[in-house]
């Protein structure tokens, strides 16, 4: 070999060695940079549903211990009718209607938040339900239950209907009473010119002097389903006072 061609190769290796030090031979491609992972979201928790139609002024006065709550509810401050539908309270979703709506009536000149002896008038508010009783037997309620005969009513109503088996079954309201007595005890805590005797009973086809009434068979369903270990209350009143 002569001279010319062994520096020809020799030059030819140094230049490919060189060229291999500095990346001309094949490589593999950079990875592309990672991208970040989103985490996943939190499973939603259901928002606690809080009484249908009560303003916050009305749902403060519920007491946060009590379970179930019957809402009666008159479409104005004058109306002589209403709608009922009684609600429990779930742990997660809140207040769920579970039985209702119920067809009834109420005082004959409507409603008051200021309710005095004979004025035909519905007090408003949030009352506990704590006593039941009647001229029946007692139809399977867990509420303390009074069967006496003195729950009788004769004579017409407001509109000259039978007031006969009004008091059959009735649910006191604590409405300026003693909780924990008969239905059929008189003590009027705020005096007896506030009135009393402010009961759920049996319709009787007409507006009532002060008291709420349902219908038979919707007062049996009631009296079953309040449970005093749940300390029910009533909310009730026209809407425009409900939505306070």
């Amino acid at each position: 070999m002569n001279v010319r061609k062994a520096l020809a190769l020799v030059s030819g290796a140094v230049l490919c060695t060189g060229l291999l030090g500095t990346g001309c031979a094949s490589r593999a491609p950079d990875r592309p940079p990672a991208q970040p992972v989103s985490p996943r979201p939190a499973p939603a928790v259901p928002t606690a549903r809080p009484l249908p139609g009560l303003g916050p002024a009305v749902r403060a006065q519920v007491p946060t211990d009590s379970g179930q709550a019957l809402v009666v509810r008159a479409a104005s401050p004058d109306a002589t009718r209403a709608q009922v539908v009684l609600y429990e309270r779930h742990p997660v979703r809140g207040w769920q209607a579970v039985a209702g709506p119920w067809s009834a009536h109420n005082g004959l000149r409507g409603w008051t938040s200021d309710h005095v002896v004979d004025d035909l008038r519905t007090p408003i508010g949030v009352f506990g339900i704590s006593d039941a009783g009647g001229r029946l037997p007692d139809p399977g309620t867990r509420l303390p239950y009074d069967q006496d005969p003195e729950f009788s009513l004769s004579g017409t109503g407001h509109l000259g209907e039978d007031l006969e088996g009004s008091f059959d079954y009735v649910i006191a309201v604590d409405y300026n009473r003693v909780p924990g007595t008969t239905p059929l005890d008189k003590t009027r805590p705020l005096g007896e010119e506030k009135g009393g005797g402010v009961w759920i009973h049996v319709d009787h086809g007409g507006p009532t002097n002060a008291c709420v009434s349902l219908a038979e068979e919707h007062m049996r369903a009631l009296l079953r389903a309040l449970d005093p270990a749940r300390k029910p209350v009533v909310v009730m009143g026209p809407a425009s006072a409900l939505a306070r």
